[in-house]
């Protein structure tokens, strides 16, 4: 039998020197991590830096190889399906039942749980409901997708995986699906979402960890990310017809000193302040760097 609670100031997830090797090739190099109940926690990383497999290891679809793991006080190699039914789980792929509808599917799901969300608020929760009498198989791949994303929320999960979930969405599903999010935010729902749209990690994230070849190289609230010295602005304009660029902390003061100097405003001149995309993408090859001289 599973622990059915666990105190607040314990982490909902912790993750602890984690390694899987496959074979000589090492997927994941001892990442340590904790999520806390209620937050909503993005993984990051560029493909094949070890983001799934580290999410299949939490959920208990893959052995670790070494390490220790707690989802919900549970080692998810040991969980039931007590355990089981507090997950909700959106893979990046599913194998659905495309001969169903995708009322039909949803109400089959919520019976695997004790106390499932209403099947119809939850179709019009992800957008779906003119489809929901509609063949799964006659769906677009970005309706499927937010089928996958109906089916991890149906149980009331107190911890929901959402690995990729946007993939194949329209702008108007993407608004939808952070709208849910953050309902979901609201009821206190924890999240660990892994995505590769970093504006909807900004939105939708209190913390983040950036993997790159299997280690973490950055951790911390998303406004934190990679440091002060990640977050400097950087002034570029055009002088006597050569494009120059400064990266500073006073970027006002930059300027003033530039139109005192140059007697008017430089041309094009802009301030530029690092995005998370930005940030991400200097953590991301820093991180790739590291593993080819190690």
């Amino acid at each position: 039998m599973v622990a059915m609670d666990i105190p607040r100031s314990e982490p909902v997830v912790r993750v602890r020197d984690l390694v899987k090797r496959y074979g000589t090739r090492e997927a994941v190099r001892g990442i340590d991590f904790d999520i806390f109940r209620g937050e909503t926690f993005a993984l990051l990383g560029p493909n094949g830096a070890g983001k799934s497999t580290t999410i299949e290891i939490l959920e208990g679809y893959r052995e670790r190889t070494s390490g220790s793991v707690s989802v919900l006080g549970v080692d998810p190699h040991e969980g039931d399906l007590d355990w089981k039914a507090r997950l909700g789980i959106v893979l990046q792929s599913t194998g659905e039942s495309g001969n169903v509808t995708v009322r039909e599917q949803l109400t089959h799901f919520a019976g695997f749980y004790p106390a499932p969300r209403d099947v119809d608020e939850v179709i019009a929760s992800v957008g779906l409901e003119e489809k929901a009498t509609t063949r799964i198989k006659a769906l677009s791949g970005g309706q499927r997708r937010r089928v996958d994303v109906a089916l991890g929320i149906i149980g009331r999960p107190e911890l929901l995986f959402l690995d990729e979930p946007t993939t194949g969405f329209d702008p108007e599903a993407r608004r939808r699906f952070r709208e849910l999010i953050r309902r979901l935010q609201g009821e206190g729902t924890t999240i660990l979402l892994t995505t590769h749209y970093l504006d909807e990690a900004a939105q939708l994230s209190d913390r983040a960890a950036v993997i790159a070849g299997g280690a973490i190289v950055a951790s911390g609230a998303i406004a934190e990310l990679g440091g002060e010295d990640a977050r400097t602005p950087t002034v570029r304009w055009t002088e006597r017809g050569e494009r120059r660029q400064l990266r500073t902390e006073t970027p006002g003061a930059v300027v003033s000193e530039l139109v005192r100097r140059l007697g008017h405003e430089p041309e094009d001149l802009e301030v530029a302040r690092p995005t998370l995309e930005d940030v991400y993408l200097e953590l991301v090859a820093a991180g790739s760097a590291t593993e080819v001289s190690s």
